[in-house]
C-alpha cells in the first residue's frame, strides 16, 4: 500500500499505466488456458491422455503474477513532479533506487516530437543530462506531463528572449 501524501495538491503522479494493458491480457489468456485444463479434466474418463487438472496451477499461477504486476504498474508512480524536483522511480526495486533530480539541476528540458522521450539538460550546452522514456506512461497523460515539466523550467525568469 502507498504510503499517504503529505501535500498532494502540491505533486503531479504519473504511473505506469501504460505498461498494464500488456500484463492484464496475459493474466486474461493465462486465466482462459487455466480454465481451459480444468474443463478437459471433466472429460479425463472418456479421453486419459487428456491434461490432469493438476497442470492448471502453472498458468493459475502466472496470471496471479501477471495481474498483481499488473496492479502494482497502475498504483505505483513512475515520475512524481514536486516543489523539490522530479522523482523517478525505477521499475525494480523503486523505493531503494529513487533518483531525485531537483529543479534548480535542469537548465533545460525537451520532449521528443512524438512524446516517447524526455530529456532533461543539466546544462546549457546540453551536454549531461537524463533521458527518460514516457513509454511506461499512458499516451493521454504524455502530453499533461510535457506541459507540466515545461511550465515549470521555463519560468519567466528563465525564459530566453
Amino acid at each position: 500500500m502507498p504510503r499517504p501524501l503529505q501535500s498532494p495538491e502540491k505533486e503531479l503522479r504519473f504511473t505506469r499505466s501504460g505498461q498494464a494493458p500488456a500484463f492484464w491480457l496475459a493474466a486474461a489468456v493465462l486465466t482462459c488456458v487455466t480454465v481451459t485444463l480444468l474443463a478437459c479434466a471433466l472429460y479425463r474418463d472418456v479421453n486419459p491422455r487428456l491434461p490432469h487438472p493438476a497442470w492448471a496451477i502453472l498458468p493459475l499461477a502466472l496470471a496471479l503474477l501477471a495481474g498483481r504486476i499488473a496492479v502494482h504498474l497502475t498504483r505505483h508512480a513512475y515520475l512524481i513532479l514536486t516543489p523539490l524536483g522530479i522523482e523517478v522511480f525505477p521499475f525494480f526495486r523503486p523505493a531503494k533506487c529513487m533518483r531525485l533530480v531537483s529543479w534548480h539541476e535542469i537548465a533545460d528540458a525537451e520532449v521528443e516530437a512524438d512524446l516517447s522521450l524526455l530529456t532533461l539538460h543539466h546544462d546549457v550546452q546540453r551536454n549531461s543530462g537524463l533521458h527518460l522514456s514516457l513509454a511506461p506512461i499512458r499516451e493521454d497523460r504524455r502530453e499533461l506531463l510535457a506541459k507540466a515539466v515545461a511550465v515549470r523550467v521555463f519560468k519567466p525568469s528563465k525564459r530566453p528572449s
